[in-house]
């Protein structure tokens, strides 16, 4: 693309920013019009087809949004820039600008997106920590959206091979607050996008949108733990409407965190076991998805569990999979003696197992 003015590069910004004016409109302007400049002028003559709403974004509004995203060190990606995320760009629902801080050439290399529940179990966690570590090994770059649970592992495994965190909220806002570390070391480290603008909070209706901006940035998506109605879900079905891969890892079907894994597998998603499976499957992506999943129900009502605050306890961390008592130590952030102690009581209540090494499962 030719080098954006600074006047045609805020008339787009305050453009997107207008009442009514979505990505899919955004574009049609640009195309009707030829510049934001041109279609900013010509929205008041629409407001008579379009409704009043049609005006554009305050000036003075626009001016202080740029300054916020000067202050957290962040800067504009346009969709025709020439290191827009490729994939992403493929989407028609593509974000017309995304603030991002960090390197926005990770988005061209080869990505697959890991996503999975929050309240996770400790096993599935150690999983996503093995299969983004490796992945990230073989020269993957993995994507995820920075929540509690298997995107924050995610994230700290593939920190050093690059990771792409999409967050729900201006760029200038974290979230959840015990990712402030992790946010800043993928914004230093990788790449952080947001599609909010500055200031904005996480709110639920945020973080579908987010969804699909992870999902377009990854040849596949790959859920590790999920409950059958959940925003990964709704991640796995995003990436199957953009033709790319959707991967599951089987889990027990006493387990209700993997149902949605296992209900993925069912109606068509890959089912893989190791970092290989991914790596073999993406590695021959040539547009055409090997897996069958196509949801055509409509989607679920969202969750909004990203807005939870409570920690989980050590019931919900434990599966029929033995997992290392220091691992839900890590895991709870709750003090030894605290994990020592409720383990106990679960035990007591016939509970939990333990076995050798000093490991402990959900009792079957």
């Amino acid at each position: 693309m030719n080098m954006l003015s600074q006047e045609e590069a805020f008339a787009r910004i305050r453009l997107l920013r207008s009442p009514n004016v979505g990505p899919v409109s955004y574009r049609q302007l640009l195309r009707r019009f030829g510049s934001a400049q041109a279609a900013l002028e010509a929205l008041p003559d629409l407001a008579g087809r379009g409704g009043a709403a049609y005006r554009p974004a305050p000036e003075g509004r626009i001016a202080d949004e740029v300054q916020a995203v000067r202050r957290a060190g962040a800067r504009y990606l346009f969709h025709d820039s020439a290191d827009y995320p490729p994939l992403l760009a493929q989407l028609g629902s593509a974000p017309p600008i995304l603030t991002v801080r960090g390197d926005a050439a990770l988005a061209a290399r080869p990505c697959v997106a890991i996503v999975g529940a929050r309240n996770c179990s400790a096993a599935a966690v150690k999983l996503a920590r093995q299969f983004a570590g490796e992945l990230a090994e073989m020269g993957f770059v993995i994507a995820s959206g920075l929540a509690r649970g298997i995107d924050g592992a995610a994230h700290q495994a593939a920190l050093a091979g690059g990771t792409i965190g999409v967050i729900a909220s201006g760029i200038d806002i974290v979230y959840p607050p015990e990712h402030a570390d992790l946010q800043e070391q993928v914004a230093s480290q990788g790449l952080l996008l947001a599609e909010q603008p500055p200031g904005t909070e996480p709110l639920a209706r945020h973080f579908p949108s987010r969804n699909r901006i992870i999902a377009g940035l990854a040849a596949g998506t790959l859920v590790v733990e999920a409950a059958p109605r959940s925003g990964s879900l709704i991640t796995a079905r995003l990436a199957a409407e953009a033709g790319r891969e959707v991967m599951a890892i089987p889990g027990s079907p006493l387990d209700a965190r993997a149902q949605g894994c296992n209900q993925l597998i069912r109606e068509g998603a890959v089912l893989v076991q190791c970092a290989a499976d991914v790596a073999e499957l993406l590695s021959a992506f040539d547009g055409t998805p090997r897996s069958t999943f196509r949801d055509s129900a409509p989607p679920p009502a969202f969750e909004v569990e990203e807005l939870a605050d409570e920690p989980a306890d050590i019931a919900s961390l434990l599966t029929i999979a033995p997992v290392a008592v220091d691992e839900l130590i890590r895991q709870s952030g709750a003090p030894a003696a605290a994990v020592q102690l409720a383990l106990l009581e679960l035990e007591l209540a016939g509970s939990l197992v333990r076995h050798a090494g000093g490991r402990v499962s959900r009792a079957g």
